[in-house]
């Protein structure tokens, strides 16, 4: 059991002020040590207080969840049944429900209408889409005073910076982060350096060199860290098997094809100055960003689109497919990244002309990495493809008679090639008469334990789970570099010991941000 902090037990001490997983460990430890004969006095069976299964504040793992957009939303709803948790603060710089999008107009409404039981919830605002803030903290107080009254204490609190959330939140256990990707690696290294766990959507950074120095401060930090795109990452067993065998020969290229981007990209830059919305702060959704006019296509779902602001299709989606690639493969130091990409034309004074932008992701590309060999593992080209791009359809399709699917993933080596679906789930030997001569494939047992629930009890032991930063430099490097590539629209060298361009230094200027005052690393 542990004395959970001020804001739940009404006093506080020095050994929680860092909220670190030594603190809560060495608080048990400490109970643990007291006499049986002095709890048999001083503590009533927990039993007897709140039920079976119940957990006493004391025992709860508490958690900020920063972020209360759509997404931020959708994900928060699932985390208020968790017995051993309770989320004690949100935080969003957008506070009424304006001007969100969303995959379907009322999916979201109707899925916090259910959690909440409650058939006449509206999201108030524009009455649209739900997100922001105040829908954040109603959501929470409403759900913990219907369905968990008396096992959680307190009202959770509402913050629009979360630089004061940290300031005042002494002793929180852990964050949630599901704000746009420039914010991702500046709340990760506020919540490590002040003994937070984290655990946050992909990308750990949308700059390389931030994402480096997320990675490393996760490396001397003893709090638990999580990656959510992990859990989505299918298994690479059978694949390896085959390129062990010799199934396909030596493997030569690794293909990954999303159908990504599902939300408007924008070739120019906006020139409206819509109104800011009602209880937005634009200073502080910008966060490290240069200023800027307010404009709505910069924000919410469509953010991933900017340079500045996102990461790119293979950002958003290849962290749920590449990861056990990377891993199992041991792709590391890439040398060469090559980008092919569309263009989108134009006119002016009468004249066409190709639109020309270090901006915004272009509507679809290819970016291939070129990987050296390792160990006994050939040289290997990684190449991904988004915006409907895919790879060439192979002869072996021809003869089945079947095309790629719209998503998918290839193995391709010299003697043959592997399809598989998205997340390496399925894999087939093609063209089909292959797999006639093969054994039947061993079934992948799925981990049943959701990454989230791994996270607490992480938290719990004072380990590293799967998914950790630890383990995602090499992914991190790549979807940073893929980027870059894109950005300066050149065939990059690229020194990984350096995390340098050799052949184009002006392309060094995309390694890294230039951060606002109060926002860099190093103040946060």
């Amino acid at each position: 059991m542990t004395n959970r902090k001020s804001h739940i037990s009404g006093s506080s001490s020095s050994i929680y002020e860092e909220g670190s997983n030594k603190s809560l460990l060495n608080r048990r430890k400490f109970i643990g040590g007291l006499s049986s004969a002095a709890l048999a006095l001083t503590i009533v069976p927990r039993h007897v207080l709140g039920g079976s299964g119940f957990i006493a504040p004391s025992d709860k793992i508490t958690l900020a969840y920063i972020g209360t957009g759509t997404q931020g939303l959708r994900e928060l709803l699932p985390l208020l049944k968790i017995p051993e948790l309770q989320i004690i603060a949100v935080c969003d710089p957008q506070k009424e429900a304006i001007g969100y999008f969303d995959w379907s107009k009322n999916g979201l409404r109707n899925e916090i209408r259910e959690t909440l039981q409650n058939p006449e919830w509206n999201p108030g605002g524009d009455n649209t889409i739900p997100g922001g803030l105040n829908n954040g903290k109603e959501i929470v107080d409403t759900y913990y005073s219907k369905f968990r009254n008396g096992e959680i204490t307190g009202s959770c609190r509402a913050y629009t910076d979360f630089r004061e959330l940290f300031e005042k939140e002494k002793g929180l256990d852990a964050v949630k982060v599901m704000t746009p990707d420039h914010l991702h690696g500046l709340i990760a290294i506020a919540a490590m350096k002040r003994g937070i766990s984290v655990t946050t959507h992909k990308p750990i950074s949308n700059r390389l060199e931030e994402g480096f120095r997320v990675i490393e401060q996760a490396k001397t930090s003893k709090v638990t860290t999580h990656l959510i795109a992990w859990d989505s990452n299918g298994s690479m067993e059978q694949v390896m098997n085959w390129i062990n065998q010799g199934a396909i020969g030596s493997l030569k290229e690794v293909h990954n094809w999303s159908n990504r981007p599902v939300w408007p990209q924008y070739p120019t830059l906006p020139t409206e100055q819509p109104q800011i919305p009602k209880g937005m702060d634009w200073d502080l959704w910008l966060g490290p960003e240069a200023e800027r006019t307010y404009h709505p296509c910069y924000t919410n779902m469509v953010f991933r689109g900017w340079y500045d602001f996102g990461g790119g299709s293979m950002a958003d989606m290849g962290h749920y497919s590449l990861w056990t690639v990377f891993k199992a493969l041991e792709l590391e130091n890439p040398t060469i990244i090559e980008p092919t990409y569309s263009h989108v034309c134009g006119f002016r004074d009468s004249t066409a002309f190709q639109v020309q932008n270090d901006f915004s992701f272009p509507f679809a590309s290819s970016v291939r990495f070129k990987y050296p060999a390792k160990g006994t593992r050939p040289a290997v080209d990684l190449i991904w493809y988004d915006g409907g791009m895919k790879p060439p359809v192979p002869d072996e399709l021809y003869e089945d008679n079947k095309e790629l699917p719209a998503e998918g993933m290839m193995f391709v080596g010299d003697k043959g090639k592997i399809l598989a679906g998205f997340h390496v789930d399925d894999p087939r030997l093609i063209p089909e008469k292959r797999m006639s001569t093969m054994p039947a494939l061993k079934e992948v047992k799925k981990e049943k334990i959701s990454g989230f629930q791994q996270f607490i009890d992480a938290i719990k032991s004072g380990k590293q789970c799967p998914g950790n930063f630890r383990d995602a430099w090499t992914l991190t490097e790549a979807v940073n570099l893929y980027a870059i590539a894109l950005r300066a629209g050149k065939i990059l060298k690229y020194d990984a010991n350096k995390r340098t361009i050799t052949n184009f230094p002006y392309a060094n200027k995309y390694l890294s941000r230039e951060y606002r005052n109060g926002w860099s690393p190093e103040s946060i």
